[in-house]
């Protein structure tokens, strides 16, 4: 009788043990932990346990039953409930909890089988799924949702909705998203009885906080979005082995990054013509410039895909459409202590982006010239403007802020300011100097305005 009882007791611990298990951390970078403790590769992630990045973080967390959870910088999030009844789909219950920043959810094979048992809770709004993978960006009072596959249904914390509730909020203020709504998004804001269908641009969660390169592609199923560029398909040839049974990612190597994670060799790309306006006009060996819109815009087709330049080149900066990226070379670029420089705009492209509603948008191409691009390398910091013309109206757009020793522009926040611009770029030194940099800036109450510049020197 002791024997038995000894017996029925370990099993019961073990099942708890079990339950209690969420998932295990199968990559991290930077600063990231997993409850009071730095969190470890390969360790196991706890039901209730507080997950957390810092600036530079990192944490990919793979599921009981083989789906992801993934923490990208500045976030903090717990996975509540992870409860799998394998022969009982009924009784599964999941519940994942992000408190801030950004955070993908790829659903596993249980939560696929009891979806109605799912629920992603942000400060503001309830998720559910329809097998889904998606990403969520939220603060305090607002929450953004894009979808790579499948469906979400979104609705905020109203009427019978709650924060403590389990699975789905389903009704009349409740709103569904699916992925061949590309390039749009779900918003819910404090106190809002259904969120608001919007375009995605510089909110989307995937501008607000980019993946790593490594991050696992996100695999539609349906082949929507296939064929064109987005930073779903950036790494496509990573889902299976971040997803297959009991295999870790094997990430590609992030120049300057510390990984815990065994790093393969990468995949050999197929051959491709590299369709990126890659400005290089000389053989010099220093680092280049590359840049680009990466989107459809307007009808256009893309100038260069994300996917094949990130196989030459490193990616430093994504502000909506547009991308900024910096080639290897024998030498790198090294900021002056003194001395200044002026460069001329020698190449350009901008959209307009003017929201009638909160669901009718209407892109403008626009012009930039007379534009001026100082750097004062004496006090590390650099001075720009340009005068921007389109059929949707004018302006002048300015911007200041930081030069770093390795030439990465830094730019002031615009803080929303009309006319002020949010800039990131670089200089180079091919053909005696060069620079480039991406941005975005508030024209009104209505209208945005988002490019990209090439400089050459005076």
């Amino acid at each position: 009788m002791q024997k038995l009882l000894i017996s029925a007791t370990l099993a019961c611990a073990a099942q708890f043990a079990h339950a209690a298990e969420a998932g295990k951390i199968i990559f991290v970078a930077g600063a990231a932990q997993a409850g009071e403790r730095a969190a470890v590769l390969g360790t196991q992630v706890q039901e209730g346990q507080m997950l957390s990045t810092g600036a530079d973080g990192y944490m990919y967390v793979k599921t009981a039953d083989n789906g992801l959870f993934i923490l990208r910088p500045n976030t903090r999030a717990r996975i509540v409930d992870y409860h799998i009844d394998a022969q009982n789909p009924a009784n599964t219950k999941v519940k994942f909890e992000l408190i801030s920043g950004t955070a993908r959810s790829k659903s596993g094979d249980a939560v696929k089988q009891a979806r109605q048992n799912f629920r992603f809770n942000t400060p503001v709004a309830a998720i559910g799924v329809r097998g889904t993978d998606f990403t969520v960006a939220t603060n305090d009072d607002t929450s953004r949702v894009s979808v790579f596959s499948g469906g979400v249904v979104v609705s905020g914390f109203v009427g019978g909705c709650r924060p403590d509730g389990a699975g789905p909020c389903e009704g009349a203020t409740s709103r569904e998203l699916n992925a061949a709504q590309r390039g749009q998004l779900l918003q819910v804001t404090r106190g809002q009885a259904a969120p608001q269908l919007l375009e995605a641009g510089s909110q989307s969660p995937n501008q607000v906080q980019p993946p790593r390169m490594d991050e696992p592609v996100a695999n539609n199923g349906d082949g929507s979005g296939s064929g064109r560029p987005s930073l779903d398909a950036q790494k496509t040839a990573q889902l299976g082995v971040a997803l297959g049974n009991a295999s870790p990612i094997t990430p590609l190597p992030v120049p300057g990054t510390d990984t815990a994670a065994p790093v393969a060799p990468p995949v050999a790309p197929p051959v491709v013509a590299d369709p990126g306006p890659v400005v290089e006009k000389s053989p010099f060996p220093d680092v280049g410039i590359v840049w680009g819109r990466w989107q459809v815009v307007a009808g256009l087709p893309p100038q260069l895909i994300l996917t094949m330049a990130q196989q030459k080149s490193e990616l430093l900066a994504l502000n909506g459409n547009y991308a900024l990226l910096r080639t290897p070379g024998a030498v790198d670029y090294i900021a002056p202590n003194n001395g200044n420089i002026g460069f001329r705009l020698t190449d350009s492209e901008a959209f307009v982006y003017t929201d009638y509603t909160p669901t009718y948008r209407v892109t403008t191409p626009a012009t930039l010239k007379n534009g001026e691009l100082n750097i004062n390398f004496g006090n590390k910091s650099f001075s720009t403007s340009v005068d921007m013309t389109s059929a949707a109206g004018n302006g002048r757009l300015q911007a200041s802020g930081q030069v770093a020793k390795d030439g990465r522009l830094y730019g002031d926040s615009a803080n929303g300011r009309v006319g002020f611009m949010n800039v990131q770029g670089m200089l180079s030194s091919q053909n005696g100097g060069s620079a480039a940099y991406i941005f975005d800036s508030r024209l009104d109450d209505k209208r945005t305005v988002n490019g990209a510049t090439f400089w050459e020197k005076r």
